[in-house]
C-alpha cells in the first residue's frame, strides 16, 4: 500500500506550473478611488501587516483601509519582503 501511495504522489502535477496561472496571493488590494482596501489572506501577510502598519491604521474587519498616497509604498514593502500581492 505505501509503495502505491508514494508512486501516486510522485506523479501528481503542480497545477500552477501547468496552466500558467500565478500562485494565490498573500495580500489582495482593491482600488476604491481615494482609498484602497488591503486584505491580508495568509498568516504571513497578517503577521507582516501587524509588524509594518501602525496600530491605529483604519480597519474594517480584517481589511486595512489605506489612503491612496500610502498604498504604493506598502505594496512595494510587502513584495520586497516576499509576499505576493494582487
Amino acid at each position: 500500500m505505501r509503495l502505491a501511495r508514494a508512486s501516486k504522489e510522485a506523479t501528481m502535477i503542480d497545477a500552477f506550473k501547468t496552466n500558467g496561472s500565478s500562485p494565490p496571493a498573500d495580500i489582495y488590494v482593491e482600488n476604491h478611488g481615494t482609498i484602497f482596501l488591503l486584505q491580508p489572506i495568509t498568516d504571513a501577510a497578517l503577521a507582516w501587516v501587524e509588524h509594518h502598519l501602525p496600530e491605529d491604521a483604519k480597519r474594517w474587519c480584517e481589511v486595512v483601509v489605506v489612503e491612496h498616497r500610502y498604498i504604493s509604498d506598502i505594496v512595494r514593502g510587502a513584495i520586497a519582503d516576499g509576499l505576493a500581492v494582487r
